[in-house]
């Protein structure tokens, strides 16, 4: 029986990560998981939507900014006053992903899928760069901010994204060996999914041939 794969995609803000990994998932017909992923937390647990989208891609080791207080969560018959640690939610986050994972191979962005789903041998992991041009510009334009806010949503972004993984992970986010692949992504979408698709490919051999054969071409 195979193992279901895993595509785990970390990205700097502005670098088209989100949408080669929504569009990859697509191409190959497979289940994909970005903030879709706070939803599923949040109906599997019975803790608020808005809980989880505090505590996203944040590091737990402030004390301030670490607890979110929950009050009268309801949690099957009761209503229950109660603190959770952004490790807890971690926890029940890391638990979806795996649980979706069994179920399907699956594209992933962020998150720390990539050590959440270290047990999985067939678990790939890749992250996505592009030039700061590139994406001050696309981070201006989706958001309608100027050049220089755009920047510094970037920079603020791409730290906490770090924090989040380097805190949680036993790896350095961004760094080429805690990846399987790394690339710029100003080769453009289309051929930025033809690369992860021939990568995957080759990664995880002949058996899995047919799976990762794009589906929308």
């Amino acid at each position: 029986m195979k193992t279901n794969f895993a595509i785990n995609i970390g990205r700097q803000l502005g670098s088209g990560g989100r949408d080669i990994g929504e569009q990859l998932a697509k191409c190959l017909d497979i289940p994909f998981y970005d903030k879709e992923l706070i939803t599923i937390a949040s109906q599997e647990s019975g803790l608020a939507k808005d809980v989880f989208e505090k505590a996203d891609e944040k590091t737990g080791f402030s004390f301030t900014s670490g607890l979110f207080g929950l009050r009268s969560t309801f949690i099957g018959d009761e209503y229950i006053d109660n603190y959770l640690g952004n490790e807890s939610l971690f926890r029940i986050q890391s638990d979806v992903i795996r649980n979706l994972n069994k179920k399907n191979n699956c594209v992933f962005v962020g998150r720390c899928a990539d050590y959440i789903l270290r047990d999985n041998p067939n678990a790939i992991n890749i992250f996505i760069c592009a030039d700061i041009e590139e994406r001050i510009k696309r981070v201006s334009e989706r958001n309608k901010l100027s050049d220089k806010k755009a920047q510094d949503l970037i920079e603020k972004t791409d730290k906490r994204r770090a924090s989040y993984y380097n805190y949680y992970s036993n790896k350095e986010w961004g760094k080429a060996d805690s990846y399987h692949l790394c690339f710029n992504s100003s080769i453009g979408v289309e051929n930025s999914i033809k690369l992860i698709e021939e990568f995957v490919r080759v990664k995880l051999g002949d058996e899995y041939d047919g799976v990762l054969k794009c589906k929308h071409k």
